[in-house]
C-alpha cells in the first residue's frame, strides 16, 4: 500500500464519527446490560463490558470504548484502558465461562494506558494475566478489530478462536506514530512506519493471523450488517466444538504465529 492510500486509511479509522463500541452494541445486539468494576480497584470507562443477546443467543460483549466528542473521549481515556479495565474484561470472561456464554470482543485502541498510576497498579500483569486466562477459556471467543489494534492493549482482549478485522482497521505491535517516534525520533514519519510494519487487514490475512476481513460497505447499516453476519456464522461454527476442541484450536492458532521457513 502506498503512502497516500495509507494516509486515507489512517484518516478513516481516526474519524471521530466512526462507529464505536456503543454504536455496535446498539445496532447488533439486544438486551444489553453493561456491568462495571473489576472488584479490585474500580471502574474503567475505557473498557465496555456486559451481557447481551445476538440473534437471541446470550453472549458476553467486551470492547474498548472511544467517543464521538472530545468530552466523550476524555471520559473514555481515548480508548486506552487502565489495568482495572483489563481485569474487568477478565472478570466478565470468567463469568461467561461459568454460565456457558460465548464471548465477543471488539478491539479499538492505540494501546493500553501507560501512565504512572496504571503502571503502579500492575498494567503489565493485568494484560499478561488476560493472555494466559483467555487462552484457556472453555467457551467460544471471537474478536473483531474495528479500528486501531495497538500492541498488548489490543491483544488483552484478542486471544480468540477467530479474529477478524474491519476492512480499514490496523493491527500492530505498536502504533505507527509510536514506532516512528522511537525508531527515527520523528513522529511525522508515521506513514513510513505504517508501511514498514505491515499493519493492514490484507497484511494480517496474508500472515494467517486473522480469519477474515469484514467489508465496511458505504453506509453504516452495511457496516453493522456485515459484522453481525460474520459473528453469526462464526458463532455457529464454534458452538459445535467441545470445550477441549475450543481450547486446543485457540492454542494452536496462536502457537503457529511467527513460524517461518528458510530456504537452504
Amino acid at each position: 500500500m502506498n503512502q497516500k492510500a495509507m494516509a486515507r486509511q489512517l484518516a478513516v479509522i481516526h474519524d471521530i464519527e466512526r462507529p464505536n463500541i456503543d454504536d455496535i452494541v446498539k445496532e447488533i445486539f439486544t438486551d444489553f446490560i453493561e456491568l462495571h468494576g473489576d472488584r479490585l480497584y474500580g471502574e474503567d470507562h475505557a473498557m465496555c463490558a456486559g451481557i447481551a443477546r445476538l440473534n437471541g443467543t446470550p453472549v458476553t460483549v467486551i470492547g474498548q470504548r472511544k467517543g464521538h466528542t472530545t468530552e466523550q473521549n476524555i471520559e473514555a481515556n481515548f480508548g486506552m484502558a487502565h489495568p482495572e479495565g483489563y481485569r474487568k474484561a477478565l472478570r466478565l470472561a470468567k463469568q461467561a465461562e461459568k454460565f456457558h456464554r460465548p464471548i465477543i470482543c471488539f478491539v479499538d485502541t492505540a494501546g493500553a494506558f501507560c501512565g504512572v498510576g496504571a503502571e503502579e497498579r500492575g498494567q503489565g500483569e493485568a494484560i499478561a494475566r488476560n493472555l494466559y486466562e483467555f487462552m484457556g477459556l472453555k467457551v467460544p471467543v471471537i474478536s473483531v478489530v474495528t479500528g486501531e489494534g495497538g500492541s498488548g492493549g489490543a491483544l488483552g482482549i484478542a486471544v480468540a478462536n477467530e479474529v477478524y478485522m474491519m476492512q480499514n482497521a490496523i493491527y500492530s505491535v505498536i502504533s505507527p506514530r509510536g514506532c516512528a517516534s522511537i525508531l527515527w525520533k520523528d513522529a511525522s514519519r508515521e506513514l513510513d512506519a505504517a508501511q514498514a510494519l505491515h499493519i493492514t487487514a490484507e497484511d494480517l490475512l496474508q500472515f494467517d493471523m486473522i480469519e477474515g476481513i469484514i467489508k465496511e460497505g458505504i453506509t453504516q447499516s452495511a457496516y453493522f450488517k456485515n459484522i453481525k453476519t460474520t459473528l453469526t456464522a462464526a458463532l455457529k461454527r464454534l458452538s459445535a466444538m467441545s470445550e477441549q476442541e475450543l481450547q486446543n484450536q485457540r492454542y494452536e492458532k496462536f502457537r503457529k504465529i511467527g513460524v517461518f521457513y528458510e530456504n537452504t
